[in-house]
């Protein structure tokens, strides 16, 4: 057996107790039962909660996968940023569809999301961006997120020059900078369970624009 194999193989999951849920307990809407989550794995010390898969596909239909930070989580959707330019940004241009994953071992929890994307106004954007760190404004000021990049040197580089005009010019634009929203179709909230009895409760729009609630076999 290979160093990865038995790597592999001593692992344990949920090695921790977990909490209950109870669906029956559920709001009729997805949205406070994500806060509620989110706060909770915030409080029992989960790591970088607010970081998430995002899945989309490209021209040509392959799908595609990558970690992104929320931004919010309010009545119009789950919120994310990045350049328009970018591949998810391209990928979403041709089809404003994607899907979320929120992974909180902590607690042994999971929440998915899939829906249409919708994309904030340009002030919306600058406010995002202005609102976080220098460097992630200096990160934005680089841009050319997904090209061929030829050498370490370059980046470090073009680095050194946004964080300087970042520090300088800590109002500057970043136009390709894009606010973009997951209106949700369907979320589901997952619970592990120890002797594998985990609880699924899926939201589903309806076209009436209500939420229908079901439970899934796990």
């Amino acid at each position: 057996m290979t160093d990865f194999h038995q790597a592999l193989h001593s692992l344990r999951v949920w090695d921790t107790a977990l909490p209950s849920f109870d669906p029956a307990s559920a709001p009729p809407e997805p949205l406070p039962l994500f806060h509620d989550w989110f706060t909770a794995a915030v409080a029992a010390g989960q790591t970088e909660p607010h970081t998430l898969s995002l899945a989309t596909v490209d021209e040509e239909g392959r799908p595609d996968v990558r970690t992104v930070m929320l931004h919010d989580a309010d009545a119009r959707g789950w919120h994310f940023a990045s350049h328009a330019g970018s591949a998810k940004g391209r990928q979403l241009a041709a089809r404003p569809e994607a899907a979320l994953g929120f992974y909180w071992p902590v607690q042994g929890r999971q929440v998915r999301i899939r829906g249409h994307v919708t994309t904030g106004t340009p002030e919306e954007a600058y406010e995002d961006l202005h609102a976080r760190t220098t460097g992630a404004l200096a990160a934005a000021l680089v841009g050319r997120q997904s090209e061929v990049l030829d050498s370490p040197g370059t980046l470090a580089e073009a680095s050194e020059a946004a964080w300087h005009r970042a520090e300088a010019e800590p109002d500057a634009p970043a136009p390709t900078w894009t606010l973009y929203v997951v209106e949700p179709a369907e979320v589901e909230f997952f619970q592990g369970d120890a002797r594998r009895r985990h609880v699924r409760l899926r939201y589903r729009r309806t076209a009436d624009g209500d939420w229908a609630r079901e439970l899934l076999w796990p």
